[in-house]
């Protein structure tokens, strides 16, 4: 599977590193009413990740088919045959 523009390097950092903080507020403050808050932290750069992944591939998709239409737009080369 090809990695795409959105799931760089940075991108696993992040993940990383907000799961990285997630455990460690999990073992320092133990599971109470602050984890519920850790959790959601968590849950948000996951999401906001999802859809910058979903942003790129409707991107490409867009500019595929923009470059379809630029292709059919595009004048045709005239055949040796016709002389207009």
């Amino acid at each position: 599977m090809a990695a795409s523009k959105s799931s760089g390097p940075w991108t696993v950092t992040i993940i990383v590193l907000t799961f990285g903080l997630f455990a460690a507020a999990l073992f320092f403050n133990g599971f109470t009413h602050d984890v519920l808050l850790e959790a959601g932290v968590f849950l948000v750069s996951v999401k906001l990740i999802l859809m910058a992944k979903e942003n790129s591939a409707t991107e490409a998709r867009i500019e595929k088919q923009l470059d379809e239409i630029k292709e059919m737009l595009a004048p045709k080369e005239l055949s040796p045959k016709t002389n207009f």
